[in-house]
């Protein structure tokens, strides 16, 4: 089976190695990670994103991990819309987050337009950081949580060198 899933992947934390383990379990993983253009129109928030090659760098070594544990190979390749791979045929799965399933459905009708069988849409809901509130890349890099969801010193009221 051929998986797809995307994203910005920066920086690459627990929440997105659940979608990884999910799409390994379902076959073959092609990763589209969003280009430098793209990155920021995805984006709810303004915050700094690194250079594709950095998050392709990180996000080769996280997909590596993962799919030697189900031994299933990947393919990463650059999103340059945010409908993108998953709009071409060859495909049988998206992995979503609950926030992105919206864009599930409009790339079924995508696909649905072109003559092309739907995908599953397979939703991973999101892991909670230590707090309760949801694990995500700004809250990382933000300072508040690091990339397993426990609270950085500076939320948990202790004195950082910072301060």
């Amino acid at each position: 089976m051929q998986v797809a899933l995307g994203g910005t992947f920066d920086p690459v934390h627990d929440g997105h190695r659940k979608l990884f383990d999910r799409a390994f379990q379902l076959g073959a993983v092609t990763v589209g990670l969003t280009s430098d253009e793209l990155a920021p129109q995805t984006r709810n928030e303004e915050r700094h994103i690194r250079p594709f090659e950095e998050r392709q760098r990180d996000l080769e070594r996280e997909l590596e991990r993962a799919g030697d544990r189900y031994d299933h190979r990947f393919e990463i390749r650059r999103l340059d819309e945010p409908t993108g791979i998953a709009t071409e045929p060859g495909f049988e799965y998206l992995i979503v987050s609950p926030e992105t399933e919206p864009t599930g459905k409009t790339i079924n009708r995508i696909r649905a337009d072109r003559g092309l069988d739907p995908l599953e849409i397979v939703v991973v809901n999101h892991l909670e950081a230590e707090d309760g509130e949801r694990i995500s890349s700004t809250r990382i890099v933000k300072g508040e949580i690091d990339e397993h969801g426990a609270l950085t010193p500076k939320r948990q009221g202790r004195p950082t060198s910072e301060q």
